[in-house]
């Protein structure tokens, strides 16, 4: 596999791969994020998609429990849909995350792949503890590292002859729980052996990155494979961004489209608008990090869909990649983020 990557259709040259975006999910249940609604709203957790509705959904997207849910026949036909615009509009690759705890589902990724010709690599690993059951929480290092080794090496837990492509997401929580201690160990071993590559889920703390890096490293695992999610709400000083950036590993931008500053799962941060994403990947390139930039736009919910009033997965290059070019971003720039950095990252190391 050295220099080579593995979707869910077979082995590629990273040349092929174009345009990518590193970190999204086509097929997911988010159960785990469901927050109560307030109680004189409890009455919209149930509600419809409608214009009247949308607004709140928005606001409240974690308390919408059909929101939540990316699994059920209408939005599995809209994400299809939508696979054949991120085509048209210049998408080649996509990176799906789900994993254990969130209801994966490969069988309908190489069916998307195979229909509208766009690369997709599954992931393998584990989510956040919360979202595990009781077997899963027994696990050990040693048992972890088998599975996700099988699932790189031979096939996967749903079908014996789609292999995953990278180790992730890795969901942390903050602080670490006991199981996600083991699993960010059982990722740098396996990482180590394989020399794939592999994704964090940060918790929801400034300081959270940094100790999962460490773990992960102390584990054998390879800086220069290794990816950390969900910048974007959770490192917010640029100083500190800085120095997280220059511990080397890749550093992801992901959640392009939310421009909502309520934030539910950690109403201590707000979340930043596309222009403050922007603004601090610029920080990042004209600091000579350039190279270690990936973007996406880790859609989990309904309502970022097109389909559900949302801004879909072309949403990058068709309003943020102009908005980067207005802001000072060259197109090289744009290019290593969106083609030469996920090559990079994606081909085994082995």
């Amino acid at each position: 596999m050295k220099g080579k990557v593995q979707t869910v259709c077979g082995v590629v040259d990273p040349d092929v791969l174009g345009k990518t975006l590193t970190h999204e999910h086509l097929f997911m249940e988010f159960d785990v994020a469901y927050t109560p609604a307030r109680e004189h709203e409890r009455q919209l957790e149930l509600c419809e998609f409608s214009m009247e509705n949308l607004g709140w959904i928005r606001q409240n997207p974690y308390s919408h429990k059909l929101n939540i849910k990316l699994s059920d026949p209408p939005t599995t036909a809209a994400i299809a849909n939508e696979m054949a615009t991120y085509k048209k509009f210049g998408g080649g690759t996509i990176v799906e995350n789900s994993t254990k705890g969130l209801n994966r589902n490969v069988n309908f990724l190489r069916e998307l792949s195979k229909n509208y010709g766009v690369h997709i690599i599954a992931g393998t690993g584990y989510y956040v503890s919360a979202a595990q059951d009781k077997q899963t929480m027994k696990e050990s290092v040693e048992e972890m590292v088998n599975f996700m080794a099988k699932e790189l090496t031979v096939g996967s837990e749903e079908c014996a002859d789609i292999k995953c492509g990278i180790i992730g997401e890795i969901g942390c929580s903050w602080p670490l729980h006991d199981f996600e201690r083991r699993v960010i160990k059982a990722a740098g071993e396996a990482q180590s052996t394989i020399g794939c590559p592999v994704m964090f889920h940060p918790g929801r703390h400034h300081e959270a990155p940094e100790e999962i890096l460490r773990l992960y490293c102390e584990a054998g695992g390879s800086v220069s494979k290794m990816v950390m999610g969900h910048l974007d709400r959770t490192i917010h000083e640029l100083d500190a961004l800085l120095e997280f950036a220059s511990l080397g590993c890749f550093c992801e931008y992901d959640l392009f489209g939310i421009e909502t500053s309520h934030y539910a799962l950690n109403l201590a941060v707000d979340m930043p608008s596309d222009a403050q994403r922007i603004a601090r990947i610029r920080h990042l390139v004209d600091n000579g990090f350039g190279e270690k930039i990936l973007l996406a736009h880790d859609i989990h919910t309904k309502h970022r869909l097109v389909a559900f009033g949302g801004h879909g997965f072309s949403h990058i290059f068709n309003n943020v990649v102009p908005k980067m070019l207005d802001r000072g971003i060259s197109q090289d720039a744009i290019d290593r983020m969106l083609i030469h950095n996920p090559k990079n990252w994606l081909a085994f190391a082995k």
